[in-house]
């Protein structure tokens, strides 16, 4: 049996048992990972590199860094302000929305996330509404908001270069947002309205975690409280001046923990125990999978027979919504980095194929993308938020899918309206 079929069952075992969720998540991963090095897919080292994963390391260090505003309670008297401005539920969901996709169109959207969950959390603790409401939301429009100009994801900055490459042309540093700025608004409005039925409604109560709610702060000295929050604000403005600094994200992330434990602002004890192990697991693990299905072309497979059946001279219409639709499917099991990657170079050779202008289809691969909201995998961001937010796998496809639909029907109305496939 070939390596990429293998692959392909993994990918099949997978997603049945994310949806059935018969075994534990991060066991499921686990399995996949240890499956692919047994059937010879994978190497050791192939395999366990998720693990020591930059966004992997990231999620260890904001887990401490959000781990000590809640230790001082400093994420609770954040909470009371923004609560005082925000009365409703979803008037806290349409203004975290609003604030995470404008932070994310310009830092990283998975930095935004990372640096915002534990003030949400905190935001839910203070407010009395469930955390489950308000952290899907904030992870969906990290992910809108990622569209909202050329340096919002890694997705768009292969777009870009893809197209430079063949054409010499380039997009606008806003040109995405003429797409992902019509996605974020309505994205937010649906679940403002509609969607806001749909949000998972469960009951979190981590006991003895650094999330634990309705514990007495009163003896947690004011400079811890400072402090922490001091640091929480150097640690993100460190991931906004990530290039012109020269420091990666997980560094960054990985001072500012460091800064909190020697500081005394937070425990090593307390430091360990704010680690979210289970999404370590998951997506370490699911980052195996992802490997595979580049490594031994399986992904390509995928892209190839889907995009092969539309016959040898496809509508550029038809070629742009089927890439969106591939697209949007491989980044829910894929990173949207190894999604565009993958998926780019094979619309830009359609494209210019059919003597059509590849900057709409380049433009479908890269928000197609961007739609990894169905599945805990599809981005750092969601995985972040899984134990946190009590959600299951099903959580994510019923609050997700619509968001996906949502951006399928705007891309479709845009894209040939904003970059004519036949420029006259």
């Amino acid at each position: 049996m070939s390596p990429a079929l293998i692959t392909l069952l993994f990918l099949l075992f997978a997603i049945v048992m994310f949806v059935t969720e018969k075994l534990p998540l991060g066991l499921t991963s686990m399995i996949v990972c240890i499956g692919l090095i047994v059937t010879g897919v994978l190497d050791v080292k192939t395999a366990f590199s998720g693990f020591i994963d930059s966004n992997v390391i990231l999620f260890v260090a904001m887990f401490i860094v959000g781990g000590a505003l809640f230790e001082t309670g400093m994420a609770n008297e954040i909470g009371g302000l923004v609560t005082k401005f925000s009365k409703t539920e979803k008037g806290l969901i349409i203004a975290i929305m609003a604030i995470v996709g404008v932070m994310s169109g310009f830092l990283s959207n998975t930095g935004t996330a990372a640096i915002l969950i534990p003030v949400v959390v905190g935001i839910a603790g203070k407010s009395g509404f469930k955390r489950s409401r308000l952290l899907m939301p904030l992870v969906f429009a990290a992910a809108m908001g990622g569209n909202l100009s050329l340096i919002g994801a890694p997705g768009n900055m292969i777009g870009q270069s893809v197209l430079q490459e063949a054409t010499g042309e380039s997009f606008g540093f806003f040109e995405y947002a003429i797409i992902g700025g019509p996605i974020l608004l309505l994205g937010i409005l649906f679940y403002a309205t509609f969607g806001f039925r749909l949000l998972p409604n469960h009951d979190v109560q981590e006991e003895g975690s650094a999330f634990e709610e309705g514990r007495d702060y009163s003896k947690v000295p004011r400079w811890k409280k400072l402090l922490s929050l001091l640091i929480l604000v150097i640690t993100l403005l460190g991931m906004i001046f990530e290039k012109r600094i020269g420091v990666k994200l997980a560094v960054t992330g990985c001072i500012g923990a460091i800064l909190l434990i020697l500081t005394g602002v937070i425990s090593e004890k307390d430091a360990l125990k704010s680690i979210d192990l289970k999404t370590i697991f998951l997506f370490g693990g699911t980052l195996s999978l992802a490997s595979a299905l580049r490594d031994t072309g399986a992904g390509q497979m995928i892209a190839d027979t889907v995009i092969g059946a539309l016959g040898a001279n496809p509508s550029p219409y038809v070629l742009t919504f089927v890439v969106f639709i591939i697209c949007c499917v491989l980044t829910n099991f894929m990173s949207n980095t190894a999604t565009t990657a993958l998926m780019a170079p094979i619309c830009l050779s359609i494209a210019q194929g059919m003597g059509a202008d590849p900057r709409a289809v380049l433009m479908a691969c890269v928000i197609g993308g961007s739609c990894a909201y169905a599945t805990p995998i599809g981005m750092p961001a969601n995985t972040m938020v899984l134990g946190i937010g009590g959600y299951k796998f099903n959580d994510y496809v019923k609050s997700g899918l619509p968001l996906i639909l949502i951006a399928t029907v705007v891309s479709m109305i845009l894209l040939p309206i904003a970059f004519p496939f036949f420029p006259g």
